[in-house]
């Protein structure tokens, strides 16, 4: 991976999901939006395919997926769900390349992170990838060529921006802690060894070396410092999950030059504050730490805490468009 110690992440992106299922609209919104650090948006509603899990399999090389009743399934051959994945994909990209016309600029694209889709997607005999280290192995190897693929496809139509690879490792905590469920429900995978974690991130975040690539999770307690070891630039997640006990590692990342993308609006509808009272938690975590003010601006990239896919458009476009203000707000008055 290249030296990201001075990539200036914007002040304020989306996760990645988004309501609804019209691609051009999403992006619209988007780059409308966030005009220094846009997103390439997701919408799971359009069924699979469009789903996390499902638009990452899609990535694959020499790997293919399937939806079963039980959920994505490894297959032989690329069959009608692949194709479908793929060919949203291609919509999305389609889109990103009509708004986004000379556009120069650190630009987002998101995937699921190895872990969570070893945890997500099933091998033949029902069980999760997970269960078997040696399709993690592969799993992992073919997701980075993929990754390889779509960023240089993305960096095709979007020539003037400067990448950021967002991995999505939601099911991260509970690979860690054994607490992923087998397939009867009754019993739950061994935890995963930490170094072989670790290994297998720092391998598939290499993936990208021409940027910088963010990690994130709407879990609690993110192995924050197990993920800068593995070459993470920056960390997204939830805010109101941090507890002072998260104080020590979120220090050291911020002062080592990792980014926090700190995910301070709600996902779903309801009343929004006033956009300084929505980074109130993050500028009295700054004072506990005894950070510089003037860092707030520089380390801080507010988000929503977790994807928009749950809410309505109309709340959607308030929550990214109070994330730019509460941004704004950082910047103004770091105090």
């Amino acid at each position: 991976m290249s030296d990201n110690s001075q990539f200036r992440f914007g002040a304020a992106t989306g996760v990645g999901s988004m309501p609804g299922g019209d691609a051009r609209e999403a992006v619209k919104t988007v780059t409308g939006t966030f005009e220094d650090f846009p997103f390439l948006p997701e919408l799971p509603a359009r069924g699979p395919g469009a789903d996390m899990i499902g638009r990452t399999a899609g990535m694959l090389v020499e790997l293919y997926a399937r939806v079963e009743p039980s959920g994505w399934r490894l297959g032989d051959r690329p069959g009608r769900d692949t194709r479908r994945a793929r060919s949203w994909l291609g919509e999305d990209l389609d889109a990103l390349e009509e708004f986004t016309q000379g556009y120069e600029g650190a630009l987002k694209v998101q995937a699921v992170g190895p872990w969570t889709l070893a945890a997500g997607l099933e091998l033949r005999n029902g069980e999760a990838v997970l269960s078997d280290p040696g399709a993690c192995r592969d799993l992992a190897a073919s997701l980075a060529e993929g990754l390889r693929l779509h960023l240089a496809e993305v960096h095709r139509r979007v020539p003037g921006a400067r990448l950021v690879l967002q991995l999505d490792e939601p099911s991260l905590t509970a690979v860690l802690r054994g607490q992923v469920r087998t397939a009867s429900g009754y019993r739950t995978h061994r935890a995963a060894d930490r170094q072989v974690v670790e290994a297998t991130l720092r391998d598939v975040l290499g993936a990208h070396d021409q940027g910088p690539v963010v990690v994130h999770s709407c879990a609690e307690d993110v192995p924050l410092a197990l993920l800068r070891r593995a070459g993470a630039a920056g960390v997204s997640l939830d805010v109101s999950l941090l507890t002072e006990r998260d104080d020590e590692v979120i220090g050291e990342a911020v002062e080592a030059g990792t980014g926090l993308f700190a995910g301070v609006v709600p996902g779903t509808d309801g009343p929004l504050s006033d956009p300084a009272g929505s980074v109130m938690g993050v500028r009295t975590m700054w004072r506990r730490l005894g950070l510089r003010p003037e860092l707030l601006a520089e380390a801080v990239t507010v988000t929503p805490a977790c994807g928009l896919a749950g809410a309505s458009p109309a709340y959607a476009r308030q929550a990214l468009a109070h994330c730019v203000r509460a941004a704004r707000s950082l910047a103004d008055n770091p105090e």
